[in-house]
């Protein structure tokens, strides 16, 4: 589950324009660990998903269904598209 939940955190986070610190805080979570989650090397569990949604405004699914875009489309180059949109 690490792998695959990091990308779709990490995006909506960018999103919302908050660093890790600010996540953290807002989900009630360490910032080293909601840093070691997105680097993908640590697990998550469905609690502390909840809780990351919840401080982003979003469904846990929808932290999940960014998957299919990021494994096609790393984030960087999704950005660079956004910002020329």
């Amino acid at each position: 589950m690490t792998r695959l939940f990091w990308p779709g955190s990490q995006a909506y986070r960018i999103a919302a324009g908050m660093t890790q610190e600010e996540l953290a805080a807002a989900a009630e979570l360490h910032p080293g660990y909601l840093g070691t989650v997105e680097r993908g090397e640590k697990n998550i569990s469905l609690m502390n998903i909840i809780a990351i949604s919840k401080a982003l405004g979003v469904l846990p699914s929808e932290l999940m269904m960014v998957l299919d875009v990021v494994v096609s489309k790393p984030i960087v180059q999704r950005k660079q598209q956004d910002s020329t949109s």
